[in-house]
């Protein structure tokens, strides 16, 4: 009996030593270190960015998969390698010679220049600049190239099923010479109620995938219920949509991931070119080859600057935008995924008081990605002490109150004013929940944070209502007291 009273002590006693622990190391983050008490493991720390003062850790040093608040080290090795203005070239070269009646004779070679958010606008424009040139018809195939990197083997199991079945845009597979963000189009219209809806492309009059239209038009004030879905067969892509719309409704437009982008960008470009009535001989053709340095140089458009394309990566969480961005930082030909982590390995490396990483893409698709809370308050405090990148970089994240993300609009007044932030969010393996960014005290001071939440295969699932009441009492704690 007290050998048995013994032992219960020495429980008691090692389990309060163990809650002593964790609470002692949460100082600043007594509410986020609850979750421990679940089995979730955590990551966390906040300081103020002018006197570097530690606010609040829990395990800062401790590297944890931070999902999606990977995609600021990418926005931060994109504007240090570029800046702010930097801008993508797609271009249109040939090996063939135009003669006086606006032939070319030879191939029409789209060389894709890796641009994030390359959209059929803007090759409506580069096709104008072709026209512009003299080309009136092309004796020859257009090939697309996607010399740079294409097809990037994928290395999810989102991405994975993308090559025979899409039911969602996210996970769109990458190429330098893609477009519209790898995804198809397509535009739901009413038509007369009892007959099949019409469906065209949001790109193109006719549309340039095939679509098997399961549609029917209701009566008006009925509800719009549709679904989707993007399968591969032996004659490539085939979007299925049923359901029903009702009479007098707007289009609706449903996007589904190609499974290969550079054929989507073959598909499109042949028909934006029969369009605008340059016709091409013989069809289409995908190169990874590059053109030969003394191709004939045709037409050439930029597209938005990279300010912009972050500012869309970073508040809509935007995965193919990251991956192809960490892609371009690559050098060379047929760059993969871990080519391009390796670069932003290589940029972390670089930054003051940064720990070694372990990042296997840009997007934070990747669950093996590895960061600590110290080491991303490393990387935000060395953008903040940039002044020429720093407006950019912040810029990119959501202010809750007004986020485009209405999954954050929680916690007090001063969390969803003050706080400027980046989540992340997995679901498999296990569960994922990332936050960082900065936040603005009662005094006006500037302060960073990050707060990994992992979870294990025997932890309960955990959503943003359960954590961001958490992170919202403890930094708001914070914003107050100073």
């Amino acid at each position: 009996m007290q050998r048995w009273l013994y032992r219960s002590s020495l429980v008691a006693c090692l389990l309060s030593l163990s809650l002593f622990s964790i609470a002692a190391q949460a100082t600043g983050f007594d509410h986020v270190a609850r979750l421990a008490d679940k089995g979730f493991v955590i990551s966390a720390e906040a300081r103020l960015l002018d006197s570097d003062e530690v606010l609040g850790a829990l395990n800062p040093t401790q590297p944890l998969s931070p999902a999606s608040v990977t995609k600021l080290y990418t926005a931060a090795a994109t504007l240090d390698r570029w800046g702010p203005q930097h801008r993508f070239t797609s271009r249109f070269v040939s090996t063939g010679s135009l003669d006086a009646n606006g032939v070319l004779h030879g191939d029409l070679v789209f060389e894709g220049g890796g641009d994030p958010a390359l959209t059929s606008e803007t090759l409506w424009r580069l096709i104008q600049k072709l026209r512009e040139r003299g080309v009136e018809r092309v004796d020859g195939q257009l090939v697309v190239s996607q010399w740079r990197f294409g097809p990037v083997a994928c290395v999810t199991s989102d991405r994975c099923k993308t090559r025979t079945q899409g039911t969602n845009a996210y996970s769109a597979l990458l190429s330098s010479a893609a477009i519209n963000y790898g995804s198809w189009c397509a535009t739901v219209m009413p038509g007369t109620v009892g007959q099949p809806a019409n469906i065209t492309s949001c790109d193109t009059v006719a549309p340039t995938i095939r679509i098997e239209n399961n549609v029917s038009t209701v009566a008006a004030g009925g509800s719009v219920s549709l679904n989707a879905r993007r399968v591969t067969d032996s004659q490539g892509d085939l979007l299925k949509v049923s359901g029903q719309i009702p009479a007098g409704t707007f289009p609706q437009a449903i996007y589904k991931a190609s499974s290969d982008p550079a054929d989507q960008t073959g598909q499109t470009l042949l028909s934006l070119l029969q369009q605008s009535g340059v016709p091409v001989s013989d069809g289409y053709a995908i190169s990874q080859q590059a053109p030969p340095v003394s191709a004939l140089p045709l037409a050439a458009v930029e597209g938005k600057p990279l300010q912009e394309l972050l500012l869309r990566t970073l508040n809509y969480s935007n995965n193919f935008m990251a991956d192809m961005l960490a892609l371009d930082l690559t050098t060379g030909a047929q760059q993969s995924l871990p080519d391009a982590g390796h670069m932003l390995e290589r940029f972390a490396d670089g930054l003051p008081g940064h720990d070694v990483v372990t990042l296997h893409s840009g997007s934070g698709l990747t669950p093996e990605n590895r960061v600590s809370a110290q080491s991303v308050n490393a990387l935000l405090g060395a953008m903040y002490q940039r002044p020429a990148l720093f407006p950019t970089f912040v810029a990119g994240m959501q202010v809750p109150i007004n986020g485009p993300m209405h999954f954050i609009r929680r916690g007090s007044q001063a969390f969803q004013e003050h706080v400027m932030l980046k989540t992340g969010t997995l679901n498999e393996p296990v569960t994922v929940r990332a936050i960082a960014g900065y936040f603005r005290t009662e005094s006006g001071r500037w302060g960073s944070f990050a707060v990994l939440v992992n979870g294990t295969a025997s932890t309960p699932y955990l959503s943003w209502r359960q954590t961001l009441p958490m992170v919202s009492e403890d930094l708001t704690a914070m914003i107050e007291n100073h």
